[in-house]
């Protein structure tokens, strides 16, 4: 937990104008089908009972970072997954409530674990990313630019392992990428790529539910993964 400055002086900044500092969340999450955002209806006035990101303002003894983790912590239920700030919002007339600049950040989670808190705390729902409703400010345009962001990224890391459950088949990866890029990528070109780069392990066991047949099962090296997303190696499909 951050800690609250100690020993300031009360005049320092005397005749600043105080601006409230806010933090937004653009939670994605894959079904194994679909890819999804989290979206909440707005508990407050102005905006109340509209479809919003989920945000919180930073209190004054936390940091940035901590202010998401913990917004992103109350509306999962998730600890220690993937986040990063990609942005910052300070247009003058964003928010009709007051002055507030909001500091962005998309996170990705996997939807096989428990999500009971999301409905419950804060009326939650995942929408498709190709069906997403209007949304309150300018939170549309931050979406955009995290699915953006988020494409960019899947070029030099293999960041859409963090959005598949522990065990997947490659067409499942295969159509996480196939959403992530917004196109059908050649089967068997797809399958070769992932297997050269060598960060899948193949397992003894099959999912049947597509098929008799089945497909393979592979989890990916977790060793393999970390160098490669150190190094940000060269992802692109």
């Amino acid at each position: 937990m951050d800690k609250k400055p100690k020993d300031i002086e009360s005049n320092f900044y005397v005749g600043v104008e105080k601006l409230l500092v806010a933090v937004d969340c653009i939670i994605f999450g894959f079904d194994k089908q679909r890819l999804k955002l989290l979206l909440f209806k707005r508990k407050v006035a102005p905006f109340k009972n509209e479809w919003s990101l989920i945000g919180s303002f930073v209190k004054e003894a936390e940091s940035v970072s901590h202010a998401a983790e913990r917004v992103l912590a109350e509306s999962t239920g998730l600890h220690n997954v993937f986040m990063e700030m990609f942005g910052c919002y300070g247009d003058l007339d964003r928010d009709l409530g007051a002055r507030v600049i909001s500091m962005a950040h998309y996170s990705l989670i996997r939807l096989e674990e428990p999500k009971q808190q999301l409905t419950v705390a804060y009326e939650a729902a995942w929408f498709d990313v190709d069906a997403i409703p209007d949304l309150i400010l300018d939170h549309n345009k931050m979406v955009q630019e995290a699915f953006v962001k988020l494409k960019r990224k899947a070029r030099y890391q293999p960041i859409g392992f963090e959005l598949l459950p522990e065990k997947f088949t490659i067409p499942q990866l295969k159509l996480l990428y196939d959403c992530i890029y917004q196109k059908n990528f050649d089967r068997r070109n797809f399958r070769k790529k992932i297997l050269s780069m060598k960060i899948l392990k193949k397992l003894d066991e099959k999912d049947k539910s597509g098929s008799k047949k089945g497909a393979f099962m592979y989890s990916f090296e977790l060793d393999k993964y970390k160098e490669l997303v150190a190094k940000g190696f060269n992802f692109e499909l």
